[in-house]
C-alpha cells in the first residue's frame, strides 16, 4: 500500500484491512489528534537533545507492501528471523508478524484451554473485542499522548495481544517477533498485554529488520496491565537495521500488589526516541526497569523513562546502563514522581555509561518531584572511560587491549544479562554486544 499520510490514507488503510467499525471511528479520531499536535522540536525539552533533521514523513509510505507470507511452522519461517527465534523447549508460545501481517503463531493446548490469548492485535480487535477496546490506548497510553503516538493510533498495523486470565500461572515463557521486511515504509506494531489478578506470565518480544534499503519508520506503541497481585516479566529487544527511524510510546499500569520486571534492550536503529512509563497506580505495587544499551557509528539513541508513584507502599527501581562507540550520541532523561498519595514510597533510578570512544557522547538527566512527605527517593548518573588500572590489569595477564575491553564491557552488563530469563535470548544479546565490540 502506498501513499503518504494523510486522512484519505487512513480511510484506505482501515477499508484495505477490513476493520471493525470502532476500529475505523478511532483511526479518524486519532488523525485528528496527530493534525492537532505539533512536530517536536528542540525547543521541546523531551526532545532538546534529539533533533529529527533528515526525517521526511512525506518520503515514507503509509503501510509496507509486505514480502513475507505465512506458513505452517516455525521451519518455515524466512531464515533471516531463525536467529531470533527462542529454542521450542524454551518457550510455550511463539508469534511472529512481519510487516504487519501475522507469519506463524504457536500455543500449547493446555494454555489455549485455560483462556490463554497470544494473537495478533487485528485478530484481536475482530475476535476479542469486548477485552481489547476498553483498554486499546485508553488506560495505558492515551491517543494524544505524543505526535508519534496519535500517528500510530491512525495507521497501527499488526503487532500482539497478550491475555493472560486471572489466576493463570504460564510456566514458560512466551515470545513474539515483529519482523521489518519491507523497507522505506512505516510500520506501526501494538503491543498490548493485560495480566488479570494473581496471573502471571513471562513474555519476550523482538523487533527486528530483515532487510535494508530506503529509511523506514516504526512508530510502536506497548501497553501493559497487570491487575492485582498479577506478575509480569517484559523483555522488549529492539535491533532495527540502520536506516530505520524508532520511535515508541510504552506504559505499564500496575494495580495492588503487582510486580513487573522490564528489561529493555536497544541495539539497532538510526535514531530512537523512546517513553518508557510506570504508573504504580495501586498499593503495594512493585517495579524493576532495566535497560541495555549499546550505540556505536552514529548512532543516536534517546530513552525518556518515568516512575509515576501514585499509590502507597509503591517501589520503582531503574538501572539503564549505556555502551557507547564510535560517535554515537545517547540521551537518558528519567523521571520519579511521587503523588501525595504516594506514602511509603521507595523509587530508585540510575543511569551508568561507559564510553569508548573521544567522539562519543552520553547525555544523562536525573529528575525527582515529590508531593509526598514519608518516603524515599534517590537517584543518580555516571559517565566514564574503561578505567585504565583495569585494563593493565587484564593485559598484563596476558589478554590483548581488544580481549581486556570486551571482558569489561561483557562485565559491565552481565548483571542485567543474568535477569534475562531465557538463555537462547540472552545468548543472541551477548553475540550483538560482541559483534559491535568487534565491528
Amino acid at each position: 500500500m502506498e501513499g503518504g499520510f494523510s486522512k484519505e490514507a487512513v480511510e484506505a488503510l482501515s477499508a484495505w484491512r477490513g476493520d471493525p467499525d470502532w476500529v475505523r471511528e478511532f483511526r479518524l479520531l486519532a488523525w485528528q489528534f496527530y493534525e492537532e499536535i505539533p512536530f517536536p522540536t528542540t525547543s521541546d525539552e523531551a526532545w532538546r537533545r534529539t533533533p529529527l533533521r533528515g526525517l521526511d514523513l512525506n518520503r515514507v509510505a503509509s503501510a509496507p507492501a509486505g514480502r513475507l507470507s505465512p506458513v505452517a511452522s516455525r521451519e518455515d519461517l524466512p531464515i533471516e528471523v531463525q536467529p531470533y527465534l527462542a529454542r521450542d523447549e524454551e518457550i510455550a508460545g511463539l508469534l511472529v508478524h512481519g510487516d504487519g501481517e501475522p507469519l506463524y503463531r504457536a500455543l500449547q493446548a493446555e494454555l489455549s484451554a485455560r483462556g490463554v490469548i497470544l494473537t495478533d492485535m487485528d485478530t484481536a480487535a475482530r475476535e476479542y473485542a469486548d477485552l481489547v477496546r476498553p483498554h486499546f490506548m485508553t488506560e495505558a497510553v492515551p491517543v494524544d499522548s505524543n505526535k508519534f503516538a496519535a500517528l500510530h493510533a491512525a495507521f497501527w498495523q499488526g503487532g500482539t495481544f497478550l491475555y493472560v486470565p486471572r489466576g493463570v500461572q504460564v510456566e514458560l515463557p512466551l515470545q513474539a517477533v515483529a519482523a521489518r521486511g519491507a523497507t522505506g515504509a512505516g510500520h506501526f506494531s501494538h503491543t498490548l498485554i493485560i495480566v488479570e489478578e494473581n496471573a502471571a506470565v513471562t513474555f519476550i518480544e523482538d523487533y527486528v529488520s530483515l532487510a535494508s534499503g530506503d529509511e523506514g519508520l516504526h512508530s510502536g506503541v506497548v501497553e501493559i496491565i497487570v491487575r492485582p497481585g498479577g506478575r509480569l516479566t517484559y523483555v522488549y529487544l529492539q535491533d532495527w537495521a540502520r536506516d530505520m527511524w524508532n520511535f515508541s510510546t510504552q506504559r505499564a499500569v500496575l494495580d495492588r500488589d503487582s510486580t513487573l520486571l522490564w528489561i529493555a534492550g536497544n541495539m539497532g536503529s538510526r535514531l530512537t526516541k523512546t517513553f518508557s512509563r510506570l504508573a504504580l497506580q495501586g498499593p503495594g505495587a512493585s517495579a524493576e526497569m532495566l535497560g541495555i544499551l549499546f550505540a556505536d557509528d552514529r548512532q543516536h539513541i534517546d530513552l525518556d523513562t518515568f516512575q509515576d508513584h501514585i499509590a502507597p507502599h509503591g517501589t520503582s527501581d531503574l538501572l539503564y546502563k549505556n555502551v557507547l562507540k564510535g560517535q554515537a550520541r545517547t540521551v537518558w532523561r528519567g523521571m520519579i514522581w511521587a503523588h501525595k498519595s504516594a506514602q511509603k514510597t521507595n523509587a530508585y533510578q540510575k543511569n551508568e555509561n561507559l564510553i569508548l570512544d573521544d567522539r562519543a557522547r552520553a547525555d544523562s538527566i536525573p529528575g525527582l518531584e515529590i508531593e509526598a512527605n514519608d518516603l524515599r527517593c534517590t537517584h543518580g548518573a555516571t559517565a566514564g572511560k574503561i578505567n585504565p588500572d583495569h585494563l593493565f590489569y587484564l593485559m598484563s595477564r596476558g589478554l590483548s587491549r581488544k580481549q581486556a575491553e570486551r571482558m569489561i564491557v561483557e562485565g559491565f552488563f552481565e548483571p542485567l544479562l543474568a535477569r534475562i530469563p531465557v538463555e537462547s535470548v540472552r545468548e543472541r544479546l551477548e553475540q550483538a554486544i560482541v559483534a559491535k565490540l568487534e565491528g
